[in-house]
C-alpha cells in the first residue's frame, strides 16, 4: 500500500478521506459532507481493494494508522440509508411452487 500525505490541510475529504476521518462514525458525523459524499467515502473503504489479505473482514486503508472492520463500514452505510437495524433481514414470505407443464401430462397418463 502507498502512503498518503496526511499533513496537507487543504486536501479534499473526498480525495483523501483517511486524512480527515479516522472511522466510519467520523464520516457519518461529518457535517461538511452530504449523504452522497459520505456514501462515496464509506463505499470506497468497503472495497475489496483494501481488504487485509489474511483477514478479509478488515480493511487497511492508506493513510489510516489502523485497520477498520468491514462490519463497521457496512453498519455506517446502513445507518446512512436510514436502516438502524443491525440484524440481517428476516426470511421472506410464503414459498412458491412452480408448476411444471409436463407434470400434468404425467398424471393424466399421457
Amino acid at each position: 500500500m502507498t502512503n498518503v500525505n496526511t499533513n496537507s490541510g487543504n486536501l479534499s475529504p473526498l480525495f483523501h478521506p483517511a486524512a480527515h476521518y479516522d472511522s466510519p462514525a467520523d464520516v457519518l458525523n461529518a457535517e461538511e459532507l452530504s449523504a452522497p459524499e459520505k456514501r462515496i467515502i464509506l463505499s470506497s473503504w468497503a472495497s475489496d481493494m483494501y481488504a487485509v489479505e489474511s483477514c478479509p473482514a478488515l480493511r487497511d486503508i492508506p493513510g489510516m494508522s489502523h485497520t477498520v472492520r468491514l462490519a463497521d463500514i457496512l453498519a455506517a452505510l446502513r445507518r446512512l440509508d436510514g436502516d438502524n437495524d443491525d440484524d440481517p433481514p428476516r426470511g421472506g414470505g410464503v414459498p412458491m411452487r412452480l408448476r411444471r407443464p409436463w407434470a400434468a401430462a404425467d398424471r393424466r397418463g399421457a
